[in-house]
């Protein structure tokens, strides 16, 4: 997951070229690129090197220590000259910018990119988002949940009809009788907002959460382009992101695995801002040259952004327990890229250094506060009474119960009963259910979750056909996802074989969200759980569609070809999201519609 001694110039980016947005424009002009200088190589034959050469082979140029330790982004104020070269692709089309408009896009191409993109991700999320009129699959559960949270601070048992009087005329039939509960709070207060801002219906229990896919395309947006270093590659995540079907259904749901995907997301991102921040600040106390001691002794300071981690890690495993094997991947990440900064910086003994002054601040950012930020999530729990029969689920367990441990307060002694029975009830639930999954079927989208399903007739719910079919499938959009399946091959191979620390943080994030279901295969568990990992899918795809760009130095046919073949990639997937669209937003189409899109029988 470090591989710093891979190149840092990523594959297919804009990074070489300070200018921004114009120095991704395809094709690359007619101008040859000058090659970087190369350094002396006498251990290697001059014949070899001709050889090599005929096949593509260059040298990589020397980099300072400094822009290896941190390579420099792409745009942005204090990086975009004062004077960017107009785009030769819009300069052949006959496009004129003024001057001055092209240099402020091109400075501040890579938050106007993203928010671009992230607006056309809220476009397709809040149209028609209280569409179904309905509690769809789950949300009779965490809808209701919210409510109880919000009016009296933990989960109630519901009355017999609740659903039926909530859908008649937006009132809750709310009591306050604790109910047993399998999920932490988190994700039910965030859809609890939304039922405050705009009442109990559909729109209102849905908001919050198509509000957090919203943002998260932003997100991912920002993510790529620091990743990839590149602008073009951080729109193009951003854009396949909003196009996954999977991701959004469950963004116009509420459910509590799009929350768990916002947070995990929203960590490995602060990870990221960490690396680079902690690394520039090693190479200004280095001075660009290495240094053995100092690396192998120099404490890598207050680490603000890996503390924000910690806290969004708190807050995956306050919605849902899966977010302990975050903390533990994420951890390990965040140390192995100590390792990596330490061995660029010249440390002899980097493992032993990051385990002596890295590993117990990292155990302390990320797992102390995320423990931290979950027991504070139980604060509603807590502050309930615990005279039994009038407090949260439990609450009442520990008040004058005996124990062997008196120094540990009688509500963290309640919880711990909880959380005891909740971690039974999770590895011993096997109930049949129609729609279940195996997580090797995942990836290929075997069986996916109908959300929502109805067959109206003719002159129902706009149906003009003898019978339609009307439904919300839990599918991610199939050429993104089985195009993840070969672009994760080739994270592994960049991975393994060229110690590409960039597609190791990608796989890290797929093992966290993916890998653990793997140990409750006897479990009852939902295709729907995979959005957790989403984003990281999207991100391996993106670091496939820069190869398939070809590097900035390639030759201009090698670049309109790969960029074509990537083009067509997007725009294929593009195509393939809006084929499905109307079996993710549950629009009625007629049922021969229907079944075209039902490819495979294990879809129905």
């Amino acid at each position: 997951m470090n591989g710093d001694t891979a190149a840092q110039t990523p594959t297919g980016t804009d990074h070489p070229a300070p200018g921004g947005v114009g120095a991704t424009d395809l094709p690359s002009g007619s101008v040859p690129a000058v090659p970087a200088p190369r350094p002396p190589e006498a251990d290697v034959p001059v014949t070899w090197r001709r050889r090599l050469a005929g096949f593509g082979y260059a040298p990589r140029p020397a980099v300072p220590l400094a822009e290896r330790l941190v390579p420099p982004m792409p745009d942005g104020p204090g990086v975009t000259p004062d004077d960017v070269p107009p785009s030769p692709l819009l300069v052949r089309l006959g496009i004129s910018v003024p001057a001055g408009l092209w240099v402020f896009l091109c400075r501040w191409s890579g938050w106007l990119g993203p928010l671009a993109v992230a607006l056309f991700a809220g476009i397709l999320r809040f149209t028609d988002l209280g569409q179904p009129h309905a509690i769809i699959f789950d949300e009779t559960y965490y809808a209701k949940d919210a409510y109880a949270l919000w009016h009296g601070g933990y989960e109630i048992n519901w009355p017999d009809g609740a659903n039926d009087q909530i859908m008649k005329d937006g009132t809750a039939p709310y009591r306050p009788m604790a109910g047993y509960v399998v999920h932490p709070p988190v994700g039910k207060w965030i859809i609890g907002f939304g039922e405050w801002l705009f009442g109990m219906n559909p729109f209102g229990w849905r908001f919050a959460v198509a509000l957090l896919g919203t943002v998260s395309v932003l997100m991912i947006a920002r993510i790529a382009r620091r990743l990839f270093r590149s602008t073009l590659l951080g729109c193009v995540a951003g854009l396949l992101l909003s196009v996954d079907g999977l991701h959004f259904v469950l963004s116009r749901s509420a459910l509590l695995d799009l929350v768990v995907m916002f947070w995990i997301l929203a960590a490995f991102g602060f990870l990221i801002l960490d690396r680079d921040r902690t690394r520039a600040l090693l190479a200004a106390r280095l001075d660009g040259v290495a240094d053995a001691a100092l690396a192998q002794r120099v404490h890598l300071g207050w680490r603000p952004y890996r503390i924000a981690a910690g806290v969004c890690v708190g807050l995956t495993c306050a919605t849902k327990w899966s977010g302990l094997y975050v903390a533990a991947a994420f951890g390990l990440m965040t140390v192995l890229w100590d390792v990596g900064a330490r061995r660029l910086a010249g440390a002899p003994r980097p493992y032993l250094a990051a385990l002596t002054r890295d590993a117990l601040p990292a155990f302390v950012s990320v797992v102390v506060v995320a423990l931290g930020v979950y027991l504070t999530s139980w604060w509603g729990w807590f502050a309930s009474s615990n005279v039994p029969g009038q407090g949260g689920w439990g609450r009442d367990w520990a008040a004058g119960r005996s124990t062997d441990y008196p120094w540990i307060p009688e509500g963290l002694r309640a919880l711990w009963h909880y959380q005891s029975g909740v971690y039974d009830f999770h590895t011993h639930l096997t109930d049949p259910h129609t729609y279940q999954s195996n997580p090797w079927s995942w990836l290929v989208l075997g069986r996916p979750v109908s959300f929502y399903y109805e067959s109206p007739k003719t002159g129902q719910d706009g149906c003009t056909a003898a019978e339609c079919a009307r439904e919300v499938l839990g599918l991610g959009t199939p050429l993104l996802w089985w195009a993840a399946c070969i672009a994760l091959v080739y994270c592994l191979w960049r991975w393994a074989a060229r110690r590409d620390w960039r597609a190791g943080a990608v796989l890290c994030g797929l093992a966290a969200g993916y890998l653990p279901w793997f140990a409750y295969q006897q479990r009852t568990i939902f295709l729907f759980y995979a959005v957790a990992f989403v984003p990281f899918l999207v991100l391996a795809v993106t670091m496939m569609v820069g190869a398939m760009i070809g590097p900035p130095g390639a030759s201009r046919d090698r670049r309109i070809i790969g960029g074509a073949s990537a083009g067509l990639l997007v725009l294929l997937i593009v195509w393939n999201f809006l084929f499905f669209f109307p079996l993710f937003s549950g629009q009625t189409i007629p049922m021969d519609d229907w079944r075209q899109r039902m490819w495979f029988n294990s879809w129905i």
